[in-house]
C-alpha cells in the first residue's frame, strides 16, 4: 500500500533478543517495528513480521560510500566559502582561508569534505552562478593539487557549479533540493557517477522558516525524500550511491526537527545510508538558549549522538575534533555494552 513505512525501534546489546535483526547491518538491532500506514493509527509489530522487501532494506549493509565503509560512524566536516552562513559566513571566502581550513577539518578527522559558496541558511538570497563557482573551484583544485584525497561534496542546488566541481574534483552533490531545484542536476548526477545526499526542505530558503507546518512531519518528509529516491534510481543512480538527509531545519519548527531525530530509523526503509546535520543549528537555542551560534555544541553534540543512537551513519558538522571525540566515546561504550 502506497504510503505505508517501518520505523524499527533501536536497540543496543546486550543480549540480542530472539527475534531481533541488525539496523543497516550495523551494531543497532531492533526486535520492534513501528508500521506507519495512512489513515491507521501507528502499530508496533515484530520485526520478524516485517514484509520481506522491507526487512531486506531495513537490514542489508549499506555499501561503502565515496570508498568509506558505513560499518562506524563517518563525519562530513563543513566549509563554507561564504560570506553570509549563518554560523561561519566571512571567516574562510578568501581563497587561502577556505584552503587552509579544509586542511584543518581533515588533520582534525573529518572524513569528508562539505565544500558551498551559496548560504542556504533562512533567509539567504540565490548567488549567480559563476560567483559560486568562482568560490568553490580553486579551493576543490587546491585541495587535489596538494594531494588530498579525502572524499569532497559538492553543497550546491545547481547543475553547472556541480559539474564545474566534479570536473575540479569532487566526488559527491549534496543537494538541499534532493535535484530538483535544477532541470539538470539528476541528469548530472547519472552521467557523472558521483555519489548524491538527498535532503528534503520544505520551502524557498529565503522563506522556509516563515511558517512551516506538517499534519505528520515524519510521514511527509519520508514520502518525500522515498520519491526522489525512487526518481534517481529510475534516472540510473544506484541506491549505493544515494545519501538521504531529513534536513533539520529546512521548513522545520524546532519540534518537527525533534520528531525527525527520534523518527531517523524510519529513513532506513529507503534502502540507503543516512545522513543527519543539526550542528550548530537554531533548535538548539530554543530549546538551550544559545543564540550564539559558536555557543550551540554542546547541544550539537548531544543531537548528534542521539542521531547515532537512531541509525545515522554520516554527520555534518562544523566542529570536526569535538565531533570526533564525542564519537570515539559513544562507539567505545556501545561497542562495550555489546560485548559485556
Amino acid at each position: 500500500m502506497t504510503g505505508v513505512f517501518h520505523r524499527p525501534i533501536p536497540l543496543v546489546g546486550p543480549p540480542w533478543p530472539e527475534g531481533a535483526l541488525p539496523l543497516a547491518g550495523g551494531a543497532l538491532f531492533f526486535s520492534t517495528v513501528a508500521e506507519h500506514r495512512p489513515g491507521h493509527p501507528t502499530r508496533l509489530v515484530p520485526a520478524l513480521g516485517l514484509p520481506h522487501a522491507a526487512r531486506v532494506r531495513l537490514t542489508a549493509p549499506r555499501a561503502p560510500l565515496l570508498g568509506l565503509s558505513l560499518d562506524r560512524p563517518r563525519i562530513m566536516g563543513v566549509l563554507n566559502v561564504t560570506p553570509d552562513s549563518f554560523s561561519d559566513g566571512g571567516r574562510f571566502l578568501a581563497h587561502a582561508d577556505a584552503v587552509a581550513r579544509a586542511r584543518a577539518l581533515i588533520a582534525a578527522g573529518a572524513d569528508i569534505l562539505d565544500i558551498g559558496g551559496e548560504s542556504t541558511r533562512p533567509g539567504a538570497h540565490e548567488v549567480p552562478v559563476e560567483q559560486e563557482i568562482a568560490r568553490v573551484v580553486p579551493v576543490i583544485e587546491a585541495l587535489r593539487e596538494d594531494g588530498i584525497a579525502a572524499p569532497i561534496s559538492i553543497d550546491t542546488r545547481k547543475a553547472a557549479v556541480a559539474r564545474a566541481a566534479i570536473t575540479a574534483g569532487a566526488d559527491l552533490l549534496n543537494d538541499v533540493s534532493a535535484l530538483e531545484y535544477d532541470p539538470g542536476s539528476l541528469e548530472l548526477a547519472a552521467g557523472t557517477g558521483a555519489a548524491v545526499c538527498l535532503m528534503h526542505a520544505q520551502g524557498d530558503p529565503r522563506t522556509m522558516q516563515e511558517a512551516p507546518r506538517y499534519a505528520d512531519v515524519l510521514a511527509e518528509v519520508h514520502a518525500y525524500l522515498a520519491g526522489r529516491v525512487e526518481a534517481c534510481v529510475a534516472a540510473g543512480i544506484p541506491r549505493s550511491r544515494i545519501l538521504v538527509d531529513p534536513g533539520i531545519g529546512f521548513g522545520k519548527t524546532a519540534e518537527h526537527n525533534l520528531a525527525l531525530i527520534d523518527g531517523l530509523a524510519a529513513f532506513h526503509d529507503l534502502g540507503c545510508a543516512v545522513l543527519l546535520g543539526v550542528s550548530r543549528k537554531r533548535f538548539i537555542d530554543v530549546i538551550g538558549t544559545a543564540p550564539n551560534p559558536d555557543d550551540r555544541l554542546p547541544g550539537s553534540l548531544a543531537a548528534a549522538l542521539q542521531g547515532l543512537r537512531r541509525g545515522a551513519q554520516v554527520l555534518r558538522v562544523h566542529d570536526v575534533a569535538e565531533t570526533r571525540q564525542a564519537v570515539a566515546l559513544w562507539t567505545a561504550i556501545e561497542e562495550g555494552g555489546a560485548r559485556r
